[in-house]
């Protein structure tokens, strides 16, 4: 990523921006039609975080676009004058990725700190939100929102709670198998009491043992760990079959070598650094092998020079590959190992 300035030149107050705000920068630099095709291959959480990133985005230099635009190995020269922070890119923007009502939800949480409808809703709410929204609401409603959010999402959500109530609303979402359109109809009005909008009430699958597990699996590793305990109490059967059901980090050893290869193209090295800092040497290993010679160098290097990272950063870099793992998995590109398996 080299070019003509000088290092000093070359950075331009680059370091300052973070990761996210690199992206929005690259983002707002593509223009609305191919920026939108990006969103589209994002889930909600990551759309609103880079969205917010853009809507706040101010004091952007030319020189620091051109660097993030080389970073990211992309050519922008002639965009100059992007308007950045414009609230009507951002709104055309999301409109084209999104379509009309995903976007419209989404601009109003960005842009306008305005409330959105529906269950969908929910998936761009912080989960102290969503937490607080169903506090009080009967369990058999609070395992219903958490098994239709996503996993990352509902295992922060069950942070909010209370010991007992985690244990009563995981076992809630084991059991799940069908929701009724009545249940569906009190979840609904719920939300509109809080929203005053409209949504649907059809039956449809959710829950069940590998939803909860892949909530379970998001959650604190200690949290976690407490939590099987407290299923397999109650039930050992389920909580053996929560736990087989789970993919964790270390399970990264038993993905074979093309799904590794397939994973670790769409992992930075920054992000994977922090990860294996507390890995495994055997996930080490199994990510080092399948990389050029050079690369797993240099990785190597990296890791040695990485002072101390705090645990909970760890986690949350394992977690950030998992998913991306999971979403590959999903769209059939790789296939995890045991349990991993059945998570898809």
């Amino acid at each position: 990523m080299a070019n003509e300035n000088t290092p000093a030149e070359a950075d331009g107050g680059l370091t300052k921006l973070g990761r996210l705000d690199r992206a929005a920068v690259l983002l707002m630099s593509l223009g609305e039609k191919d920026a939108a095709e990006i969103l589209k291959h994002m889930g909600p959480k990551e759309v609103q975080r880079v969205g917010t990133a853009m809507a706040t985005l101010n004091n952007i230099n030319q020189t620091q676009v051109e660097g993030v635009v080389a970073e990211f190995l992309e050519a922008v020269s002639g965009q100059t004058g992007m308007g950045l922070g414009s609230d009507n890119y951002i709104r055309n923007m999301l409109t084209q990725a999104l379509g009309n009502d995903k976007a419209g939800a989404l601009i109003d949480r960005i842009l306008l700190g305005g409330n959105t409808t529906g269950l969908d809703s929910l998936k761009w709410m912080e989960p102290r939100q969503v937490a607080d929204l169903i506090r009080h609401e009967h369990p058999q409603i609070q395992a219903i929102v958490v098994s239709y959010l996503d996993a990352d999402q509902s295992a922060e959500i069950l942070s909010n709670f209370d010991e007992k109530v985690r244990l009563d609303i995981i076992m809630r979402v084991a059991a799940l198998e069908a929701v009724q359109p009545a249940a569906l109809h009190e979840l609904n009005d719920i939300l509109e009491r809080q929203f005053s909008g409209k949504a649907g009430a059809q039956t449809t699958s959710i829950g069940g043992v590998k939803v909860a597990a892949s909530i379970v699996n998001f959650v604190d590793s200690t949290m976690a760990s407490d939590l099987l305990e407290q299923i397999k109490e109650v039930d050992e059967d389920l909580g053996i079959q929560i736990q087989d059901l789970m993919f964790v980090f270390d399970n990264l050893v038993d993905v074979d070598d093309r799904g590794i290869q397939a994973l670790m193209r769409e992992v930075s090295t920054d992000l994977l650094v922090i990860a294996l800092k507390g890995a495994d040497p055997m996930v080490q290993e199994k990510i080092f092998k399948n990389m050029s010679k050079r690369a797993a160098e240099l990785l190597r290097d990296d890791l040695e020079a990485k002072g101390p990272v705090k645990v909970s950063e760890v986690e949350g870099a394992q977690k950030e590959i998992l998913t991306i793992a999971r979403r590959l998995a999903d769209a059939g590109e790789i296939v995890l190992g045991g349990g991993g398996e059945a998570m898809m």
